[in-house]
């Protein structure tokens, strides 16, 4: 669970690609901001979990027997993992292909999502052999209801921001945030309490739909940058899958093991909650983090 947070910050990024959709900003701009604080906030977790396993007894605990027991039988496999990898390292192949698509100018972003879907469906034939149609026909399946999923969605935000745009509760709502007569600091404060309390209740999808339209204007007004912004805005984001009273990926996790209670998975993503806070901290100290690689590579 804890991965889901780099995972929408490093490319391909759907959450990106609705940010950039909203405010008209440069999609593969924001890929490229997402690289690096993707990788810090997985160096986080990683601190976190070592220190975790330490202050639970290291090597003592059952759980760190396993991890030897696991070792152990991986050195004993040693062609088994192999060959396994070696399955699996051509699917790196996708995310470079959407990437090249995408910079190299051979397609929009739109179109680099179908050469992505194209990429798979050709790996798995290729790789492994998925030649009948029953399983093909799962995988459209499946794909076509999280796909009419995500667009429902985005349909009924755009209908909800509608509604809240001609009753002038968003330009209300803009307005005072605009309108506080504090710091810029404080004021990105009051944004990321909005932000996360927004994330408390629905998708990011919606939230970003929504809002960033919205909030572009006073972030450029406080003279932040909007590929900065939009990092801040989608770890934010995370933080409200993770946190009750929705929390969408504590309900995923407990599907995947339904023997570990919804308490003690919420209990043990509240450190790496508090990783994501000190990552917006670190990010708002040293913007640079976000900003330095795209303007290395783009200007």
């Amino acid at each position: 669970m804890p991965l889901a947070a780099p995972g929408i910050l490093i490319p391909p990024s759907v959450t990106m690609i609705i940010y950039g959709i909203s405010t008209e900003t440069s999609i593969g701009r924001l890929f490229i901001a997402g690289v690096v604080p993707g990788f810090m906030l997985a160096g986080l977790f990683m601190i976190w979990t070592m220190i975790a396993c330490k202050m639970a007894g290291g090597y003592n605990n059952p759980m760190a027997e396993s991890v030897e027991r696991l070792k152990n039988n991986v050195k004993q496999n040693v062609d088994t993992n192999l060959k396994a990898l070696v399955r699996v390292l051509p699917f790196l192949g996708v995310v470079a292909g959407i990437l090249f698509a995408l910079y190299g100018g051979v397609a929009t972003p739109s179109e680099a999502a179908g050469v992505g879907a194209f990429l798979c469906l050709a790996l798995a034939i290729l790789i492994y052999r998925m030649w009948q149609l029953g399983p093909i026909k799962l995988i459209m399946r499946d794909s076509l209801r999280e796909s009419v999923m995500i667009m429902l969605v985005i349909a009924t935000a755009e209908v909800f921001a509608y509604a809240l745009s001609s009753m002038f509760i968003t330009q209300t709502v803009a307005a005072a945030i605009a309108g506080l007569e504090i710091n810029r600091w404080a004021l990105m404060g009051v944004i990321n309490l909005f932000l996360l309390v927004a994330g408390f209740f629905l998708p990011p999808v919606a939230v970003i739909v929504m809002t960033a339209p919205i909030l572009l204007p006073i972030i450029l007004a406080a003279n932040f940058d909007p590929y900065w912004f939009a990092v801040i805005l989608t770890i934010n984001l995370e933080i409200g899958l993770i946190t009750p009273p929705v929390g969408l990926n504590l309900f995923i996790i407990k599907g995947i093991a339904p023997d570990i209670s919804l308490r003690d998975i919420l209990m043990g993503s509240l450190p790496y909650a508090l990783c994501m806070v000190l990552g917006i901290l670190l990010l708002c100290l040293f913007p640079g983090i976000a900003l330095w690689l795209p303007n290395l590579i783009m200007g």
